[in-house]
């Protein structure tokens, strides 16, 4: 399945009316899914997020264009956001499956019926762009609204799609596809809009100019590449802001420009007092900056996913002006939705569960869980070693063990519901009519497809307990000796997993008519296990050498 998302910028952010309406035609439309709407009154601004499937977000995107041209009138918007037109940017970005390219056709399809049905005029940009000139932003919306009647007659200025002439109630409208943008401000304890222009011209990529005794303006560059930022001051929390732009927060990661604002403000007499993020978030940026934090604690980042998030929403004061939420902010959080299904049951609940009369769950989600357990004692074990005194040299290793165990976890963890699920389509393929020859063979087709599902996840836990009995003998032999017993109840419960999840590889090979497929699962699964077993004796054998 290919994923894209979708960021409107509408310039209205004080009428809820208006942006409940913008936000309902996307929510309306079919396989699209409407992540967040975040309204600000002082940028009289709203930033929309929401994904799906290229084609329906296209069509979300442009209904949602369409109630913007009806119901905003640009020509009595005034805001503290650069500003080109009621839908003021509208940019794509690849999520899961899809490529930029795919994002680029979709935003040139979309520029091209808006401009032909609502007579908006269209500029593409960053990779969607079709003039290098055009790929920046900034370039595009020089003089914002007000500039755009001279511009329009400018032959230079023509728009990529739609009419060259002014627009007077819609403005124009810039598409595109691009990179994820974070759009992130940092807080300060001062109200002056000058001092906030000072910290983002020493950090945005553009720099800040400076005029010298000869009257000559010199460019001084400045710290951080794909970094767009701005001094305001927001009446609304009678402060100023940096409001940051990050282009690509892989090649400056959040956490890096949050504390190089600290060390700006600082330099001026300031402090920074937090920070908010404007709209979702990455996961990935989010963790990346939380780990961060830790190693500057002198902690280790192989702790569960929802405490390196803690740390970096406490570290960055991400929740100075608001509660930061990350089930909402954090866009893989949010369309995921949160955890359901057996591994969202207490325990007791799952064991219930378990112990009734229905087949599934069965062996194969608790050797999932079997997993999860071990890898969680593994990642415990390591953070117990990170924190021991004498124990500093094996700091490293041990980090890269636990944050390697954690992933290990949430793995297996996802592994218990997949498993079910599994036997649940294949109960569901045997289900199928079978009255005539054409719903005969649909039905084998599907019984062989389902049947291949389910020995495939066992198969694959059975696999992944290996690398949990590689980090469980690492944990016996180089881990906290306080602990060793752990590693050997992590070792123990790996090799539980292996064997269950090999015996459930073994009960569903004889439903498979494709013997290649048959052939090819039942090698691996001896080979696994195999592996496995061998594994589980070293980790005992560790174990008892230090035990004595």
């Amino acid at each position: 399945m290919k994923l894209i998302e979708c960021v409107p910028n509408f310039s209205e952010g004080r009428d809820r009316a208006v942006i409940d309406a913008i936000a309902a035609e996307i929510a309306a439309t079919p396989g699209a899914v409407l992540l967040d709407v975040d309204p600000g009154a002082a940028t009289h601004r709203t930033v929309v997020t929401f994904i799906g499937e290229p084609e329906a977000v296209e069509e979300a995107a442009f209904r949602a264009i369409k109630k913007a041209a009806a119901t905003i009138d640009m020509s009595r918007h005034r805001g503290e956001h650069p500003r080109l037109g009621a839908t003021d940017v509208c940019p794509f970005v690849p999520v899961s499956g899809a490529t930029m390219e795919d994002c680029v056709a979709v935003a040139r399809r979309l520029g091209k019926r808006v401009g032909d049905e609502l007579g908006i005029p269209v500029y593409l940009y960053e990779a969607a762009a079709t003039r290098p000139e055009r790929k920046s932003l900034a370039e595009i919306r020089k003089g914002e609204y007000e500039a755009l009647p001279e511009k329009l007659k400018d032959p230079e200025f023509t728009p990529d799609f739609g009419p060259a002439r002014f627009n007077a109630k819609s403005g124009a409208t810039v598409i595109g596809a691009r990179e994820f943008l974070i759009a992130y401000n940092i807080n300060l304890n001062t109200r002056d809009k000058k001092l906030a222009n000072a910290i983002a011209g020493a950090i945005r990529e553009a720099g800040r100019s400076i005029k010298g005794a000869d009257g000559k303006t010199t460019t001084i560059p400045g710290r951080f590449k794909e970094c767009r930022a701005v001094g305001w001051y927001i009446e609304e929390f009678g402060r100023a802001q940096v409001s940051i732009n990050l282009t690509n927060y892989k090649v400056t990661p959040l956490h890096e420009v949050f504390d190089a604002a600290c060390e700006e403000a600082t330099r001026l007499g300031l402090r920074v007092t937090g920070s908010e993020l404007v709209g979702l978030i990455p996961r990935e940026a989010l963790l990346a900056a939380g780990d961060h934090y830790l190693a500057k604690q002198g902690k280790t980042s192989g702790v569960p996913e929802k405490e390196r998030v803690h740390a970096a929403v406490l570290s960055l004061g991400l929740s100075e002006l608001a509660a930061f939420d990350p089930g909402r902010k954090v866009i893989e959080y949010r369309y995921a939705g949160g955890p359901s299904g057996l591994v969202a049951m207490t325990v007791r609940d799952f064991a219930d569960e378990l112990s009734s009369n229905s087949p599934a769950p069965g062996g194969g989600s608790v050797a999932a869980l079997c997993g999860a357990l071990s890898s969680s004692l593994v990642a415990m074990v390591a953070a117990l070693t990170w924190s021991k005194a004498g124990m500093e040299a094996s700091r490293p290793a041990m980090r890269t063990a636990g944050n390697e165990a954690q992933a290990l976890k949430d793995w297996f963890l996802d592994a218990v519901d997949r498993d079910t699920h599994a036997f649940n389509a294949v109960l569901a393929a045997t289900r199928l009519p079978k009255k005539t020859p054409e719903d005969i063979a649909a039905r084998a087709g599907a019984i062989e497809c389902a049947s291949q599902g389910a020995a495939k996840v066992p198969l694959d836990v059975l696999e992944a307990t290996i690398r949990t009995l590689e980090l469980s003998l690492q944990a016996a032999k180089d881990g906290n000796p306080n602990s060793v017993s752990d590693a050997g109840v992590a070792g123990a419960a790996a090799l539980a997993a292996a064997e269950g999840a090999a015996l459930n590889v073994r009960i569903n090979l004889p439903s498979l008519t494709d013997p290649s497929v048959a052939d090819e699962y039942l090698a691996r699964q001896a080979g696994a296990l195999s592996r496995a077993r061998e594994l589980a004796e070293k980790v005992r054998r560790a174990v008892d050498q230090v035990l004595g």
